[in-house]
């Protein structure tokens, strides 16, 4: 039964990029590199994904240098066969209804995608697609998505065509911080 439910769902990931440096406000906003911050946030990430097994089919990442860089330190976590990558400009800083396009003519043949890109777009869609989900995730994310922040959502559906907002059951919203702190418990 549970592989027979799996083929009636897709499941995304949102992961923000992780923190952008700003030591040079002369660079072009699409070509700023990961801070220090970041660089640590990152792999984070990569680790969560790796423990709860959320490996996703096919990422499509924003062409900025942030998000690739960020995409580059996570990776390495998914062992010798990566994901499918697709490398998007118009993913860069896309608002929700642009990325829920996006998303709608993903083939089918990719039950688990990925996007790594960038706010407000980012936070907009994760709250429009999270009908359900832990009442406290889904307020924390109703709040902000900070960066290097990882949304899962299951939908209903086993066709990105089909999707829509509502449809999405949040199942997972960590951040860098969030995991820092279950590091220093345990």
């Amino acid at each position: 039964m549970r592989g027979r439910q799996s083929l009636l769902m897709l499941t995304l990931a949102l992961l923000r990029h992780a923190k952008s440096s700003w030591d040079d406000p002369g660079i072009d906003d699409f070509a700023r590199p990961l801070a220090d911050r970041g660089r640590i946030a990152a792999p984070l990430m990569g680790e969560y994904l790796v423990r709860h097994r959320l490996q996703p089919d096919l990422i499509i990442c924003s062409a900025a240098l942030r998000t690739r860089a960020t995409l580059d330190l996570v990776l390495p976590f998914f062992g010798p066969v990566p994901p499918a990558i697709a490398y998007e400009e118009s993913l860069y800083l896309a608002s929700a209804s642009d990325l829920l396009s996006r998303l709608r003519s993903v083939a089918s043949r990719w039950p688990s995608v990925m996007l790594i890109g960038h706010n407000p777009g980012f936070h907009d869609l994760a709250v429009a697609l999270a009908a359900t989900g832990d009442p406290q995730a889904l307020a924390t994310l109703s709040v902000k998505f900070p960066t290097a922040a990882l949304a899962i959502l299951t939908l209903q559906t086993s066709n990105w065509a089909n999707v829509r907002p509502g449809l999405g059951h949040l199942t997972h919203f960590v951040t860098p911080s969030s995991l820092q702190k279950g590091r220093a418990s345990a």
